[in-house]
């Protein structure tokens, strides 16, 4: 599982945006947003600069946790 710090993420509208731009990145299988840490867990086979290119082109630019 990959975790990224997604600072800019605040509300309910923001999650679905996330939730929708990594569900597009092929290789992703579950993932999971906590809005008041600001982070999203990413498990599955998708390459990570993959994840941080759809989270950014989305609006949301994230940082890896680990």
């Amino acid at each position: 599982m990959t975790k990224f710090s997604v600072p800019d993420m605040s509300c309910g509208h923001c999650k679905a945006a996330v939730e929708a731009a990594l569900a597009t990145v092929t290789g992703v299988g579950q993932v999971s947003v906590d809005l008041e840490a600001r982070t999203v867990s990413v498990a599955g086979t998708a390459r990570v600069d993959a994840l941080c290119a759809a989270l950014a082109t989305s609006g949301y630019p994230a940082t890896v946790l680990g």
